[in-house]
């Protein structure tokens, strides 16, 4: 498998190449209405003018989206990725996004596209006492001149955006990657459509049964990632993710646990080691919503060039 190597640490300087800016809103361009809640009302012309970003810094700047990322549909990805793909022909790219779904959107652009592009946002609002947005945007354009794959900037740090997960609520340093030093090359860089492809997570828990797998599979899903027990037991789940999988429906197996990989060893009925033996796909240290959105960019590419492949 063709691996990449992890980012540096930020630089500080401009990037020596000038770089396409897309924004999509989420909090770096939110203000704070009179009742009290914040929207995006922030244009990409006003984030580079909060940034005090060099002219020469920014080949062009345009807003792709204007929403709460955690509004993020497939068609609306499938537009930005077009997006970026196109933006990316002409050099690196930098995307402002919201941390809600950033790392979704930062693992379909890692698996569909590649290359130098960076995500970056902020956790609070452009019109807060102390905005991390700016800075973030400056670490961003500096990071775009230097890296080789896509990455996630914020609160200083460049996070591959393979593995990407965000880890804290309000915290400036709101993304962290526990993989190891390298990721997969991208499965393509012309992105195919992602809309009418459903996958669903479904969560281990005391208590639960199977009829949220089998609803997922009644309702068309072409894939399940399930957010088991500890590394990776599912539990009475099982009888539902046997059936997917008899459905020829692939089943990648998280954990609901903040550390550690998926290790699937535990036997008996809804142990990982039954499932491994029928079928089911470790995530090993990706969290569900990536694991659920490389999934996802799989069967897209498969429906691409294998129109007889994944239901849709």
């Amino acid at each position: 498998m063709t691996t990449r190597p992890r980012p540096t640490v930020p630089g500080t300087v401009p990037p020596t190449v000038p770089v396409t800016v897309l924004a999509t809103g989420g909090t770096i361009a939110c203000t704070t209405g009179a009742d009290g809640t914040r929207t995006p009302t922030r244009t990409v012309a006003d984030l580079l003018q909060d940034a005090a970003l060099p002219a020469t810094a920014v080949r062009d700047a345009r807003d792709v989206l204007h929403l709460d990322s955690s509004t993020m549909t497939l068609g609306d990805l499938d537009s930005l990725l077009a997006e970026i793909a196109a933006a990316a022909t002409q050099g690196p790219v930098v995307l402002t996004h919201g941390t809600d779904s950033m790392e979704e959107t930062a693992m379909a652009v890692d698996r569909l596209i590649g290359g130098p592009v960076v995500l970056t946002g902020a956790q609070r609002p452009a019109d807060d006492a102390a905005p991390d947005g700016p800075g973030n945007l400056r670490d961003a354009l500096t990071a775009a001149g230097e890296v080789t794959a896509p990455v996630i900037v914020m609160g200083r740090a460049r996070v591959p955006a393979y593995g990407a997960r965000k880890v804290h609520t309000v915290a400036d340093r709101a993304f962290d990657n526990p993989l190891p030093d390298a990721a997969p090359a991208p499965l393509t860089t012309t992105p195919p459509p992602l809309a009418g492809l459903r996958v669903d997570i479904v969560a281990a828990y005391q208590g639960g049964d199977a009829t949220l797998v089998d609803a997922a599979v009644d309702a068309g899903a072409a894939g399940i990632v399930v957010a088991a027990f500890g590394s990776g037991n599912v539990g009475v789940l099982s009888p539902g993710v046997e059936r997917a999988l008899d459905r020829g429906i692939p089943v990648v197996i998280c954990t609901r646990v903040p550390g550690g990989p998926v290790d699937l060893v535990y036997g008996g009925p809804g142990g990982g080691a039954r499932l491994a033996r029928r079928g089911v796909r470790s995530g090993g240290l990706l969290s569900p919503a990536q694991a659920r959105m490389e999934l996802l960019c799989e069967l897209a590419v498969t429906r691409r060039d294998c129109p007889a492949g994944p239901r849709g």
